[in-house]
């Protein structure tokens, strides 16, 4: 039986906690679900402030019973809650940029509503740079009843897994 020292442990490199997927793992027609995330009135109150959208419907407590029934929140918002939820997961350490993004809602999105999206790769295209290629996806963000709130379809630039000769020690 062998033991492990604290400097074995030291000597090596640590992985990831959160590690994205390089280009060239994904498929066409791979699908990803993320994590549930509910939106609270200070989710609503902080986007306001910073965003600078202060229309009377987000920041009129008094409006909520009003034609929605309860507090909307700016489509905006929900659309940068899900890249929030998907980037950090998906794409650490590998996505380069967001190329195109195009929202289309469905229905409203109300303070208190949970959310949660399913990322399908719709496209895969190599650029003239060998170390990167295009990914295509199409975002379905659903409520907690199931039903699709918002679509999204985004092209973004990621890097491809480095060749064993690019990662430092290794084969040449």
């Amino acid at each position: 039986m062998t033991s492990t020292t604290s400097q074995d442990v030291a000597d090596t490199e640590p992985i990831p906690l959160s590690q994205g997927r390089y280009w060239d793992e994904f498929t066409v027609g791979q699908r990803f679900r993320t994590i549930r995330r509910t939106i609270h009135e200070a989710d609503l109150c902080t986007f306001i402030g910073l965003s600078g959208m202060f229309s009377e419907g987000f920041l009129n407590g008094a409006s909520r019973q009003g034609v929605m029934g309860a507090r909307p929140v700016p489509g905006a918002l929900t659309y940068l809650m899900i890249e929030g939820l998907v980037v950090p997961t998906l794409l650490a350490g590998t996505g380069l940029a967001l190329l195109e993004s195009r929202q289309v809602m469905h229905k409203p999105v109300q303070v208190g509503d949970t959310i949660e999206a399913v990322v399908e790769i719709t496209e895969l295209r190599p650029t003239r740079r060998p170390d990167r290629g295009v990914v295509g996806s199409r975002i379905s963000i659903a409520n907690q009843h199931g039903e699709i709130v918002m679509t999204c379809e985004t092209k973004r630039m990621l890097i491809r897994r480095p060749a064993p000769s690019d990662i430092e020690g290794g084969p040449a």
